[in-house]
């Protein structure tokens, strides 16, 4: 069987070769960062001119989000839908206010983008638990639309666990469409009911998101943040020899 044989390169870590996410014994995620190297803008440091106080905006607003998403879990246990409502529908709109802040003002940083993550996947872990609560019929009617969101997002966050030691930030374009989305359905959700159609829109977006994130995980050996995407990724030559190509 032809196979790709590349030769030992130095990495991240010191150590030379062809690596692999491992999940027990299995390479899951085959490391292509020696075959296709990339390089990505660094992140801009934040502006000094700009008051300190502003600088803690987009950081206080993820932070507001991960206290959020506790009381959100006891509402919904709790069986309190209409507390459990108008607690989720501010928490799903500091999901998209920090992020543009922190880009329009460039007071971008590492802990922002940690925080931020973090205050994504807690969020929507409490939202999956007022699904549970209070939306079962629609859950159910569409529980393999639901479940194949939910798999393929986790997927993604235990490999970048096990890659990176800690959650991804990609932030790609396309994962800012599909929680917009996704937030813009469960916000319609709980408010006014169902929407189909945006259902499926959102959740196409999140599974195309999920894939290109899985792609990026593959592609770099490092964590970073604000990738933005795969199309935004420069390519690195590697000279000729550094590779080659059985034909058995």
């Amino acid at each position: 069987m032809a196979q790709v044989v590349i030769s030992r390169m130095s990495s991240a870590s010191g150590r030379g070769g062809k690596r692999a996410i491992l999940l027990g014994p299995l390479a899951v995620v085959p490391d292509f960062a020696p075959l296709f190297q990339v390089e990505t803008p660094r992140m801009p440091s934040p502006d000094p001119a700009r008051p300190a106080v502003w600088r803690h905006v987009p950081n206080a607003l993820s932070l507001a989000r991960i206290v959020c998403a506790p009381v959100l879990v006891l509402m919904a246990a709790a069986g309190e839908q209409s507390i459990y409502t108008w607690v989720l529908v501010p928490a799903l709109l500091t999901d998209a206010a920090d992020g543009w802040i922190a880009r329009s003002f460039g007071l971008q940083s590492r802990l922002g983008a940690r925080l931020d993550s973090l205050g994504d996947s807690l969020v929507w872990c409490a939202g999956l638990a007022g699904l549970v609560a209070f939306q079962r019929d629609v859950l159910a009617a569409h529980r393999w639309l639901f479940g194949a969101v939910v798999a393929v997002w986790m997927l993604e966050n235990v490999l970048a666990w096990l890659r990176y030691r800690r959650l991804s930030s990609f932030h790609t374009v396309l994962s800012k469409i599909a929680g917009v989305l996704l937030s813009l359905y469960i916000g319609i959700l709980f408010l006014f009911g169902h929407w189909n159609g945006l259902l499926w829109l959102a959740a196409t977006a999140s599974l195309l998101a999920s894939a290109e994130e899985l792609w990026l995980l593959a592609l770099l050996p490092q964590w970073r943040a604000d990738v933005k995407g795969v199309w935004w990724l420069r390519p690195v030559r590697i000279p000729r020899r550094s590779r080659r190509w059985p034909t058995s």
